[in-house]
């Protein structure tokens, strides 16, 4: 009798042909111990993902979108194609250890409050990325920028203060949505992603929604996993810069309206306020 799948996994791809093939078999090599399933979702990517992904990992159902309709719409598709009562939401930017996502979903199983759990990020080199924070707001955005910058340009006491941030266990405000696993009831509950971010904000946004039902939020950094990023939009730097200004507009829209003038004010001195 076939089971059903308890853990769906969703990867959404846009020109990820030179990515994804390590993250599906780090998947491949280290499978959860749980019956999985596993979605590619496809953004239109013109660099033949799709193509490389049926011939080489046919095990892998692929959804094609398309068009480009963004990381939180395409991550919808997936999560209504799918069945699991865990869904992950992965980037093909990722290579998942052994061991990662059993431990991932045992911090869930351990915690019947918490909807949501995100593992330790680290680069290539082991480096630790801040994969976490408090609600985005004027204050702790410029700390997570300043944080993100200083480990990113190498600054010692900025990284070593990340990499001890990034080994306690605790309840965070969201996690990234590099690698978020999630109760698909608690997702559902909070009306799944918010379609309005094409790209950026929408797992801080997401995790403020199921926050908001009294649901906690965990970071596992017992669970670690390998995170390259910037490789899945580094082909198209300006559009990506404009989608992250229109994401970044409509969530202070949404959380923070009264900060919405100066924000525009801002941008607009720099040259940076998109085009409506």
């Amino acid at each position: 009798m076939l089971q059903m799948p308890r853990l769906s996994i969703v990867i959404v791809t846009y020109n990820s042909a030179g990515q994804i093939d390590a993250c599906l078999r780090s998947l491949s090599a280290h499978p959860p111990s749980v019956n999985h399933e596993t979605l590619l979702v496809d953004n239109a990517s013109p660099d033949g993902t799709v193509a490389a992904v049926r011939q080489r990992w046919p095990g892998v159902r692929v959804i094609e979108t398309g068009a480009n309709v963004g990381f939180a719409r395409a991550n919808n598709m997936g999560i209504r194609q799918t069945s699991g009562e865990l869904v992950l939401l992965l980037n093909p930017d990722t290579v998942m250890p052994a061991g990662a996502l059993d431990t991932l979903v045992a911090s869930l199983d351990a915690r019947p409050d918490a909807a949501v759990a995100g593992p330790r990020l680290v680069d290539a080199s082991g480096r630790a990325e801040l994969s976490f924070g408090t609600m985005i707001g004027p204050l702790a955005e410029l700390r997570q920028k300043v944080l993100v910058t200083g480990t990113d340009r190498g600054a010692p006491f900025v990284g070593s203060y990340v990499d001890r941030l990034t080994r306690r266990a605790h309840e965070v405000d969201w996690v990234s949505g590099a690698c978020l696993l999630v109760r698909r009831s608690d997702a559902e509950a909070a009306g799944l992603l918010d379609e309005r971010y094409f790209i950026y904000a929408e797992d801080v946004d997401f995790c403020a929604a199921i926050r908001a039902r009294g649901r906690r939020v965990l970071f596992t950094p017992e669970a670690q996993v390998v995170h390259l990023r910037g490789r899945s939009v580094a082909s198209m730097p300006r559009a990506t810069e404009t989608a992250y200004r229109r994401s970044h507009l409509a969530f202070y829209a949404k959380h923070h309206p009264r900060w919405v003038p100066f924000l525009r004010a801002y941008l607009k001195l720099r040259h940076r306020l998109p085009d409506r």
